[in-house]
């Protein structure tokens, strides 16, 4: 091993050291749901009966661990419920309904309902009566990024733990079961199941039982841990102890199988594990600090060190993250030109394939990138967290002798615009390919702001960053300028605008405002690109239009819009299909970004034809062509702020052209 690989590796063996001690958490940010279709004033009588709602459960769920209760019968009801684990005191139960509604207040402001899950307990509150009514449809899924050394065995043992907790939880009184089983001589599965109170157990087993049918959607299916929110039930996973073990000693043990060539283990043996786990961790953790800080002083002055490196600590536990760079060249024949996919801002992309026939794509961060550095640490700690089959996956990374390159799955039809707005492929695009691919990227924004841990801003999505695989499913890419958001940001500002003439809001092109809504933007104009197979950029019409967007609403006000549809790629379309698509760009350019559509509102209106949809306002075009300079693209040092903060004008510096 050389001197140079050695702080990547001893990065690598402590972050896997670290993922042994327990009590790590899986997010700090609280889940909840609030519903904005209906609202209450500060001096309305709903507001009263809510306050008496809440000072009800706060009185008396921790006696028993659950109460539902209802304020005003008759005038603007109040209905709400709280839960407590079944495994908690009555004093953490206590402070955990205090603080989730003094939580909820604030997350759901003026909103007539809203649930909240904390780790100790579940709040939740209506206008409309929903005790003992099962509801599996609204739910969230929340999950680790590390997965299971053994998949397959990591799978059929939970899936055995689930189902043997799922029938405990039915016979239990209190609708709540938890237990474990060993995975490894090391390491045990933990679980928990929970029901509202309020449901009868067959409504109850029917919750967990879909619950369950989840588990699989969590990343590629094996992940370490997991939670599964529903309206009415709880799931929760792990491979470190989240729960009171002595609740799980006073239980007997679920009717798990346990590995090959096991035993049962005895409480001695119970407890030395639970003792030596930590203790283990920190003996090796010094161990290899000082292995590491022995090689570190040893190695010469010109040795080029990794920035910052300690920011990756954020990728958690992760087998196999870091590659060979022999491996890698191996599988590209050394970086070879015929095997070179094309190059982006980043550097240039080959396609390469690893000794078990496994195909990649590798990015090799260009010399000459002086932001590069900046935008791979960005993607790598954020892509690695992100699992969604309409984005594409990051296998891992390599930060050998001067070598910087990302690995990510091989995607066989390269991106979007080779087809879109190719002379000849084009004719591949029919309307049935177009309006999926319309889809599935409206699916991955979706998971990008709404159901991945922290909201993600890709603030770099075109026709470019659009890789197509073999059945021609979208997967987003490139998130080199993406940006996270915490629970209290709504919008983020920037001094240094990076990313794509032709597809960039106005709010953020002219005044470096960007939030959810300029992504929406982006897919706007993705959305228009992909019906008429014409570039926003460098548009040219016969009519007075200067861009995309005007020129699509001009034949939306003159009735013409299925003119729109580019010949060749629409042989058998639905006119109704075409004409709302393209309704559904017209609402994401908008100029104001407050009536731009979210992209769960977006989703559902590509799904359901019963949703009407608002009549668009005129888009506008803002920043002439002429203004235009080819720069290196990179990273902004801008900051997220919350909501209310005012945001200062923004030089246009990093714009990278289409």
């Amino acid at each position: 091993m050389s001197n140079d690989t050695m702080p990547s590796y001893c990065f690598l063996l402590i972050i896997i050291i670290f993922s042994c001690i327990p009590n790590i958490a899986l997010s700090n940010d609280p889940a909840h749901i609030c519903s904005f279709d209906s609202n209450y004033t500060s001096n309305s009588t709903f507001k009263t009966n809510l306050n008496l709602l809440f000072t009800s459960l706060i009185s008396n769920t921790p006696a028993t661990g659950f109460y539902n209760d209802t304020k005003g019968n008759a005038t603007e009801p109040a209905y709400g419920l709280a839960l407590c684990r079944g495994d908690v005191s009555n004093d953490v139960c206590n402070n955990c309904v205090n603080s989730s509604v003094q939580q909820i207040i604030q997350l759901c402001p003026q909103q007539k309902s809203g649930i909240l899950w904390l780790p100790e307990c579940i709040l939740r509150y209506s206008n409309q009566n929903f005790f003992s009514s099962v509801d599996t449809l609204t739910r969230r899924l929340l999950y680790n990024i590390g997965n299971a050394s053994e998949p397959e065995r990591f799978s059929k043992l939970l899936e055995q733990l689930m189902d043997s907790l799922a029938v405990k939880a039915y016979e239990s009184t209190l609708l709540f079961a938890l237990g474990s089983v060993n995975f490894t001589i090391f390491q045990k599965i933990y679980g928990l199941l929970m029901c509202t109170r309020d449901l009868s157990k067959d409504d109850c087993n029917l919750c967990l039982r879909e619950s369950i049918s989840q588990i699989p959607n969590m990343g590629n299916g094996y992940q370490l841990g997991g939670v599964v929110l529903t309206m009415s039930c709880y799931l929760k996973f792990e491979v470190y102890p989240f729960y009171n073990l002595s609740a799980e000693a006073a239980e007997t043990q679920p009717p798990v199988s346990s590995p090959p060539g096991q035993t049962e283990s005895n409480d001695t043996a119970k407890i030395a594990a639970a003792i030596g786990t930590p203790s283990i961790a920190a003996v090796l953790f010094l161990s290899v600090a000082f292995f590491c800080l022995v090689k570190r002083r040893a190695r010469k002055s010109s040795v080029r060190k990794i920035q910052d490196e300690g920011e990756m600590q954020e990728l958690g536990s992760l087998d196999s993250f870091f590659f060979d760079l022999a491996a890698l060249k191996e599988a590209t024949d050394d970086f070879s030109e015929a095997n070179k996919l094309g190059e982006g801002g980043f550097g240039p992309v080959y396609k390469g394939v690893l000794n078990d026939g496994q195909e990649i794509a590798v990015k090799r961060l260009s010399e000459k990138s002086s932001q590069g550095l900046v935008e791979m640490k960005n993607e790598v700690v954020l892509v690695a967290k992100l699992q969604h089959k309409n984005l594409v996956r990051l296998l891992g990374c390599c930060l050998e002798e001067k070598e910087r390159l990302l690995v990510y799955e091989y995607i066989p039809n390269t991106s979007l615009d080779k087809f879109l707005f190719d002379p000849i492929k084009y004719t591949q695009l029919d309307w049935t390919r177009r309006y999926k691919i319309i889809e599935g990227i409206g699916r991955g924004l979706l998971y990008l702001h709404e159901d991945s841990r922290r909201t993600v801003i890709h603030r770099d999505l075109k026709a470019s960053n659009i890789l197509l695989d073999g059945d021609m499913n979208p997967k987003i890419s490139d998130f080199g300028l993406a940006k996270l958001f915490n629970a209290d940001e709504t919008q983020g500002k920037t001094n240094r605008i990076a990313g794509t003439y032709g597809y960039m809001a106005p709010e953020y092109a002219l005044h470096g405002v960007f939030s959810t809504k300029s992504d929406v933007y982006s897919y706007g104009i993705l959305v228009l690109e992909i019906i008429t197979g014409k570039k926003n950029c460098g548009f040219q019409a016969s009519g007075s239009a200067t861009d995309l967007p005007t020129n699509v609403w001009q034949h939306w006000n003159g009735g013409t819009s299925l003119e729109l549809m580019e010949s060749g790629g629409g042989d058998q379309f639905r006119a109704e299909q075409v004409l709302r698509c393209i309704h559904i760009g017209l609402l994401c350019v908008q100029e104001d970004p407050k009536q731009r559509p979210s992209m769960a509102s977006i989703v559902l209106m590509l799904n359901s034809y019963s949703t009407s949809l608002p009549a668009p306002s005129p888009p506008t075009f803002y920043f002439p062509s002429n203004t235009m300079n080819k720069v290196q693209p990179g990273m902004d040092e801008g900051s997220t702020q919350k909501a209310g903060n005012s945001v200062n004008a923004a030089s246009i510096d990093e714009i990278e052209p289409c």
